[in-house]
C-alpha cells in the first residue's frame, strides 16, 4: 500500500505540470479525486490493510488526497489568472448596443410641474406616507362618518396608523411648524383601497399645493392655476372651473380645459364632453386653520391637488395605468 501511495503521488506531480487548459485539468480531476479515480480505489483497498496498519495507512491516504486535490487547485488558479481556454473574441460580430434608460414618464410629468410651481415662488415640502388618522382626515376637516374613512377606500394599518389617501396631510404639517406667509407644494405617492383595473390603481401620485396669508383670495388661486395651465398645456386650451364640493376648501371648484386630443370636438378621452378635468381646488376653509392654530379672521389661503397619472396618461395617449408600473423595457424605452 506505501508503494501504490508514493506511485500515484509520484504520478500526480508529474501529469499536473503537463496541464495547460481548463480541458486537461478535468481530465487530472476524473484520473485522481473522481468517486471512481486513482485515489479512491486507494481507499476502498484500506479495508484489506491488517487493522494494526489501518491508521498509518488511512493518515497517508488523507495525505495523499490532500496533496492532490492542492496540486488541482494551484493549478486552476493558475490558469484562471493566465487567461487560458478563454475564447478570443470574434471582432466579425456586430457590437453589442448597450441599453440606455430614460426618465420614467410619470417622472417627466411630476418633474416638469415641480418646475412650474417653483418659478412661481413655491417651496417644496415632503411628508411620511403612513399617517395618523388626525392628520389625514380630522384636521383636514373630514367628519367622523365620511365615507372616505371607510375601509373601502382607505388601507389602515390599525386603528390610528393609514397610508395617506391624499398629500393633504403634509399641508397640515406645514402649517403646524411654519407661520404664514405660506407657498408650498407637496408632491407624493398616495394609496386607495381601490380595485386595479386600466383606469384606477391602489398607488398613484399627487401634487398638492398651499397658499396661505393675509388678503388671499380666490382671484390668486385662479391667477395661480391658469398660469399654470397655459405653462403646461399651452396657451390655446380653453379653461373653465366649475363648483364642487371637498371637506377641506370652500368654496370649491373642479378645473376643466378643453380636450387636447379631440381639440374640444368631443372622443373617447373625454367622453363626448369635449372637455378634460385636470385638477380640484379651492379657498382653505376656516376649520382647517383652526386645527393649526391659525387665526381665520387674519389668515386667507388657497390649495389645489392634481394626480400625476392622470395628467400622463393623457399627455402621451396611454391608455392602461398599470402600464406606469409594471417596469416593462417595451414601454418605457418609448420616453
Amino acid at each position: 500500500m506505501d508503494a501504490d501511495i508514493q506511485e500515484i503521488r509520484g504520478r500526480a506531480t508529474a501529469e499536473i505540470d503537463q496541464v495547460s487548459s481548463p480541458e486537461g485539468l478535468d481530465r487530472f480531476r476524473v484520473t485522481f479525486l473522481a468517486r471512481k479515480g486513482l485515489v479512491a480505489q486507494l481507499f476502498e483497498s484500506l479495508k484489506t490493510v491488517p487493522p494494526a496498519e489501518k491508521p498509518r495507512v488511512g493518515k497517508a491516504l488523507n495525505e495523499l488526497r490532500e496533496y492532490v486535490q492542492g496540486l488541482h487547485d494551484r493549478r486552476a488558479a493558475d490558469l484562471t489568472a493566465s487567461g487560458a481556454g478563454r475564447h478570443a473574441p470574434d471582432l466579425t460580430l456586430p457590437g453589442r448596443t448597450r441599453f440606455a434608460g430614460s426618465r420614467h414618464p410619470l417622472t417627466r410629468v411630476l418633474d416638469e410641474i415641480k418646475e412650474i410651481f417653483v418659478s412661481m415662488g413655491f417651496a417644496i415640502a415632503d411628508g411620511p406616507e403612513i399617517e395618523d388618522d388626525y392628520h389625514n382626515f380630522g384636521a383636514l376637516n373630514f367628519p367622523p362618518d365620511h365615507p372616505a374613512r371607510d375601509m373601502q377606500d382607505t388601507f389602515f394599518l390599525d386603528a390610528n396608523a393609514l397610508l395617506r389617501t391624499h398629500t393633504s396631510p403634509v399641508q397640515i404639517r406645514v402649517m403646524e411648524v411654519m407661520q404664514p406667509p405660506i407657498r408650498h407644494i407637496m408632491p407624493g405617492k398616495v394609496y386607495r383601497n381601490e380595485a386595479i383595473n386600466a383606469r384606477s390603481y391602489c398607488m398613484f401620485h399627487q401634487v398638492e399645493g398651499l397658499c396661505v396669508d393675509r388678503g388671499v383670495t380666490f382671484s390668486d388661486l385662479k391667477g395661480t392655476l391658469i398660469a399654470f395651465i397655459k405653462e403646461f398645456y399651452g396657451p390655446s386650451l380653453k379653461y373653465r372651473f366649475r363648483p364642487t364640493f371637498f371637506p377641506f376648501t370652500e368654496p370649491s371648484a373642479d378645473i376643466y380645459i378643453t380636450c387636447f386630443m379631440c381639440g374640444g370636438r368631443g372622443c373617447r378621452i373625454c367622453k363626448q364632453s369635449g372637455w378634460l378635468e385636470i385638477l380640484g381646488c379651492g379657498m382653505v376653509d376656516p376649520a382647517v386653520f383652526r386645527s393649526v392654530g391659525y387665526d381665520a379672521e387674519r389668515y386667507t389661503g388657497y390649495a389645489f391637488g392634481m394626480g400625476i397619472e392622470r395628467i400622463a396618461l393623457l399627455r402621451y395617449g396611454i391608455d392602461d395605468i398599470r402600464l406606469f408600473f409594471q417596469n416593462d423595457v417595451r414601454f418605457l424605452s418609448q420616453f
